[in-house]
């Protein structure tokens, strides 16, 4: 059974991710008490974590606010991800095992799943699965660390980037299968370093375009 710290966490967690409580949102613990009949120890409990994982922030005579998604930082530290992770799945690719290209596809099905199911939060996760796999084999642990440190960062900034830009999470899919079928076709670790970070690059580009749009009809 979790714990009531562990509950006040994962209902707030999942209130942030689905957008009952957007960026700037307030976070009253008297509110929440009463909404939750949960006391209020678990529940500052259940802030610091949140504040600890950066999604929201402690403003001083305010409270515990919901942090607004930082567009300039997101996109640059998926630009830094496209770089690195193509050049260590370019690297990973002829050690890759048959084992590992199966786990891969089984982990695109499961987001295949995901996105059926509205999780955006399972998506995300199963997304730096699949390309931590593809990474897993490059042989320099110093540069597999790099992209565990921004696919880390990356999900700070954002947990749900495929969501935000319609119709992106199922693009990605499809460019995922792309790029299995890449390796498994012993394709040049240039051809793979490309398709690799151009996937990423997509996403950067689909929320960029899709912020313009809102932009442009007066939602920011």
């Amino acid at each position: 059974m979790p714990s009531k710290a562990d509950q006040a966490f994962e209902i707030l967690k999942a209130r942030i991710m689905d957008g009952t409580y957007g960026p700037g949102h307030r976070l009253v613990i008297d509110q929440l008490v009463r909404e939750h009949g949960i006391s209020s120890v678990p529940w500052r409990e259940s802030l610091r974590r949140l504040e600890a994982e950066g999604w929201i922030e402690m403003v001083p005579n305010v409270g515990a606010l919901v942090r607004t998604f930082d567009t300039d930082a997101w996109q640059r530290g998926l630009s830094l991800v496209a770089r690195l992770g193509g050049y260590a799945t370019a690297l990973s690719a002829p050690n890759l095992t048959p084992v590992d290209i199966e786990g891969a596809r089984a982990l695109n099905r499961q987001m295949a799943e995901a996105l059926s199911a509205f999780d955006p939060a399972r998506f995300g996760r199963l997304n730096r699965e699949f390309h931590q796999v593809l990474a897993s084999r490059c042989g320099d642990s110093r540069l597999a660390d790099m992209v565990e440190n921004e696919w880390a960062r990356l999900e700070l900034i954002r947990k749900a980037a495929f969501w935000y830009a319609p119709g992106r999470a199922q693009a990605a899919l499809a460019e995922h299968d792309g790029i299995l079928e890449l390796i498994e076709s012993g394709a040049s670790p240039e051809a793979i370093e490309a398709a690799t970070k151009q996937h990423e690059l997509n996403t950067v580009e689909a929320v960029t375009k899709y912020e313009a749009q809102l932009a442009a009809e007066g939602h920011h």
